[in-house]
């Protein structure tokens, strides 16, 4: 595994081309990243390798290199021009660089889940406890429909979920653009 420090990469930005790619959830890549970096998330390494530039070293970034270290073991049969970036994100923002901010952002499906089964569980052990001892059913439902779920990668709490009003996809808010005649000239004169 080839690690490269933020100062280098800083350093060697413009002379280092390269591939930058987050291997963070997408959640976590919205909440800040590096300028320039894709993000294929660590669980879909694997089905995406097409995704990665075969003429272009890769620079695998995760919050801390912990995830990104282990990426890199991942495609190390495959080929050998993958760096770890040390301290990841988090040790590029310590260093004063800027990250890609999205400041609105929802928590992600996964996540919803497991505060949603955690609570249910929770509840059901504090109610077992304190009521009635067949409420350590319910936490044994929703550890029995968890198991399932990562058997068979379908998971109906994740899909009603998915329903919910706050996972809605959101309206775009985009300005619209007049072209003008001289611009449509222009645009038609650069394609001829």
């Amino acid at each position: 595994m080839k690690v490269i420090t933020v100062g280098e990469l800083a350093e060697k930005r413009s002379s280092f081309p390269a591939q930058w790619v987050d291997v963070r959830s997408a959640t976590e890549f919205a909440a800040g990243h590096v300028p320039g970096a894709v993000n294929i998330p660590m669980e879909q390494v694997e089905s995406r390798l097409s995704d990665f530039s075969t003429n272009l070293p890769v620079v695998l970034i995760c919050k801390s290199g912990t995830r990104a270290a282990l990426v890199s073991a991942m495609l190390s049969p495959c080929r050998q021009d993958v760096h770890v970036l040390d301290g990841g994100t988090a040790a590029w923002a310590q260093a004063g660089l800027p990250l890609v901010v999205n400041t609105k952002t929802r928590w992600s499906l996964e996540r919803q889940v497991r505060l949603i089964a955690g609570l249910i569980v929770l509840i059901a052990a504090v109610l077992a406890v304190s009521h009635d001892v067949r409420w350590v059913y319910l936490s044994g439902f929703v550890g029995l429909g968890l198991t399932f779920a990562g058997l068979s990668d379908f998971c109906p709490m994740g899909i009603l979920l998915g329903m919910m009003p706050w996972n809605a996809p959101r309206e775009c808010k985009t300005s619209a653009v007049q072209i003008t005649s001289d611009a449509r000239a222009a645009a038609g004169s650069e394609s001829r």
